[in-house]
């Protein structure tokens, strides 16, 4: 049988290292917070811009205020809000706080090469 020879693309130092693997994917998001407080309210402000600016027309968001729906922060374990959950592409993810530190973000949604 015949070896095949894998081609590894590099990105060259001057090009933003976007991630090209989930350029075309449709991304399913839950947000869950308290209610409408200065942290929750800034974190979906945030998602919401890096949302616009990064996957505009390719993501689902579901916002989840645990104050009126309790119940439904025991099926996805959120034990802090704001926390959001990356349902697709798979891997799933979590990332908790009010999203304000764009690159953890964009890290976590894996939009952003961790070795940047």
């Amino acid at each position: 049988m015949k070896d095949k020879i894998a081609k590894v693309k590099t990105w060259p130092k001057d090009i933003d290292p976007t991630l090209s693997s989930h350029s075309n994917d449709k991304y399913v998001l839950r947000l869950y917070l308290t209610g409408s407080t200065c942290r929750s309210v800034l974190a979906l402000k945030n998602l919401e811009q890096i949302c616009e600016e990064y996957l505009e027309g390719r993501y689902e968001l579901e916002v989840i205020d645990l104050y009126q729906n309790p119940s439904l922060a025991k099926g996805d374990q959120i034990i802090a809000a704001p926390t959001l959950i990356k349902k697709l592409p798979l891997p799933f993810r979590r990332i908790i706080g009010d999203m304000s530190n764009k690159e953890k973000v964009l890290l976590g949604l894996d939009l952003r090469d961790i070795h940047k």
